[in-house]
């Protein structure tokens, strides 16, 4: 089966190089960026501004190619892709949670955002962690699990170009 998506506008970031960039929004706490909206989109913006964060979903477009085990950024063992957040996917699908600090227009402006300057969006939702549940009581995240406070401090490198 063939999918197709659209691109619903584009996201600017300070990050111009893969390298050297947060590999997970807590680790750009306070990284501000504007996403700029095409305009047979912008009435889906109606009522986004009363929202403190949303979910963008975007494309990794400098990303070729994927790999099934990969070493991610915070460990030196590998894993099958799909027990990580590696760019190197199937489908070059990323997403992130960023706080939403207005809506002007056809720009959205955002921080703790951490990902590469130019980047395709292809959705956004509201964050809502009670209605969906994102909060979990019995969550396990395996191997994540001693490495997770590494994603505040580590940086991206040329590993999944």
């Amino acid at each position: 089966m063939n999918i197709e998506l659209e691109s619903i506008g584009t996201i600017h970031t300070e990050f111009k190089e893969i390298e050297g960039m947060p590999i997970q929004p807590t680790g750009a706490k306070g990284i501000k960026g504007t996403i700029e909206i095409k305009n047979k989109f912008i009435e889906g913006l109606k009522d986004l501004n009363e929202f403190s964060h949303i979910h963008l979903i975007y494309l990794l477009h400098k990303v070729e190619g994927y790999k099934l085990e990969v070493k991610p950024f915070m460990d030196t063992k590998t894993h099958g892709v799909f027990a990580t957040r590696s760019p190197k996917r199937p489908n070059r699908i990323g997403m992130s949670i960023v706080k939403l600090d207005k809506v002007e227009g056809n720009k959205i402006y955002i921080e703790n955002i951490d990902v590469l300057d130019g980047t395709p969006l292809i959705d956004i939702k509201p964050y809502v962690p009670q209605l969906y549940e994102d909060t979990i009581d019995e969550l396990k995240i395996g191997w994540f699990e001693s490495k997770h406070q590494k994603a505040k401090s580590q940086k991206s490198d040329d590993r999944f170009k």
